[in-house]
């Protein structure tokens, strides 16, 4: 592998990051990338409404009450962030 390719494969995965929030990078830590799999997961539960119906059947809720649920659990799902001096 040359280095041209190595740098090559650097910009092309710092463009992804750059374009796509979830992807992460070596900074992310543990809280933030949980809320970013949790909000990926509710934005996918919301988006393909088969799965959406079988959330809603299994609460015995409404199709939109579920939905509705959902999308304020992608506002903090995993709690509010810890403080910056307790970060692993």
């Amino acid at each position: 592998m040359q280095a041209s390719d190595r740098f090559n494969i650097n910009s092309q995965l710092e463009h992804l990051q750059a374009k796509y929030v979830g992807t992460g990078h070596a900074d992310v830590n543990r809280f933030e990338w949980a809320v970013n799999i949790q909000r990926d997961s509710y934005a996918s539960y919301i988006g393909h409404a088969p799965l959406l119906s079988f959330f809603a059947v299994a609460e015995n809720e409404s199709i939109g009450r579920v939905r509705y649920t959902f999308m304020q659990k992608m506002l903090l799902p995993c709690g509010k962030p810890p403080d910056r001096d307790q970060e692993d």
